[in-house]
């Protein structure tokens, strides 16, 4: 009954167009990645406790007060990315208004309210973060379904530019799509252990002697070589679904988003080449984060192109007629 009333009263929203839409939810990609990256920000600055509660920034305070405890600069810094998930929550509201008003199918509708049930989720684990202190794992936890939320975001950006009325056209053969599943499970380890070697790393989120952050006990170099093989295996794996692609024939837009995920999982293995050799420095920390969103990002849409609808019934690749 709320959700009719709800909808009733979208429908006097304007009608968005394809373009509205589509746009909207590109910034959800941006949005989403964005804070992460900010999020990264926040903890090599050791800004990670400039807000030391939550929801308020100090106790009886949303905002940052002048107290000697804790510098300026951090409370600025964690304050900052706090305000973002406005900006993150916005365009996550947005999007699920247009796709209504619009009558999208019920998978689009889907992927449009996980986006502000995500958001919710992410606050929620970043409030649990500060209140133990930026406990190593739930930082990790917090940089993971960030990673979950950009991958999501990029498979509505494909339904949304979907027609409703087309039909479905698939661009790859099963084996293959499946083969394509497997490198997203493969740069779920690579990210899962790109979090532990943060745990293990200098960058602890806040350097306050009285509270120190609590660490990953682990050889730091051990978790890097874990991490440095799983990328291996990550590349290895889209090399061997490149030749299989093109064996059975692939589109332009597929071959387009197939290149651009090589590309940046090679740039991503640079930075973290450079990254060991020279200390991991915080800027190059940054970069590598946000190269985790857009390779996490080309591999959704990567994964998402495989199969499609379509409006138009022309003749589909030699891979669709094989498919399964």
């Amino acid at each position: 009954m709320l959700y009719r009333a709800f909808v009733g009263l979208v429908d006097r929203l304007p009608l968005p167009s394809l373009r509205v839409q589509r746009l909207t939810a590109f910034a959800v990609i941006l949005t989403q990645a964005g804070i992460a990256v900010t999020g990264s920000i926040v903890r090599v600055t050791a800004s990670g406790l400039g807000c030391p509660t939550w929801p308020r920034c100090f106790p009886g305070s949303f905002t940052p007060i002048g107290v000697s405890e804790v510098a300026v600069v951090h409370q600025a810094v964690e304050f900052g990315n706090r305000m973002l998930t406005f900006v993150v929550s916005l365009f996550a509201g947005l999007i699920v208004l247009a796709v209504i008003r619009a009558r999208r199918r019920h998978e689009v509708l889907v992927y449009a309210w996980l986006m502000p049930g995500g958001t919710v989720l992410q606050a929620v684990i970043g409030g649990i973060t500060v209140r133990t202190g930026l406990l190593w794992w739930t930082v990790a936890v917090h940089l993971l379904v960030s990673m979950l939320m950009v991958w999501l975001a990029t498979v509505l950006y494909a339904k949304v530019s979907e027609p409703d009325d087309g039909i479905e056209a698939v661009r790859a053969p099963a084996p293959l799509r499946w083969l394509t599943a497997l490198s997203a499970a493969a740069l779920a380890a690579v990210l899962v252990a790109g979090t532990l070697v943060t745990a293990a790393g200098p960058h602890a989120g806040d350097k306050s002697i009285d509270r120190p952050v609590a660490r990953l006990e682990v050889e730091i170099v051990t978790l890097v070589h874990l991490h440095s093989q799983l990328l291996v295996g990550y590349l290895a794996l889209l090399i061997g679904l490149a030749f299989g692609l093109f064996a059975v024939g692939i589109t332009p837009a597929v071959r387009a988003r197939l290149f651009t995920l090589l590309a940046l999982v090679c740039s991503q293995a640079l930075i973290g080449v450079v990254q060991y050799f020279t200390d991991v420095p915080a800027v190059l920390v940054v970069f590598h984060v946000a190269g985790a969103g857009a390779c996490t990002a080309a591999t959704a849409a990567l994964w998402a192109s495989l199969r499609t609808r379509e409006k138009v019934t022309a003749p589909l690749p030699a891979a669709a007629a094989r498919a399964v």
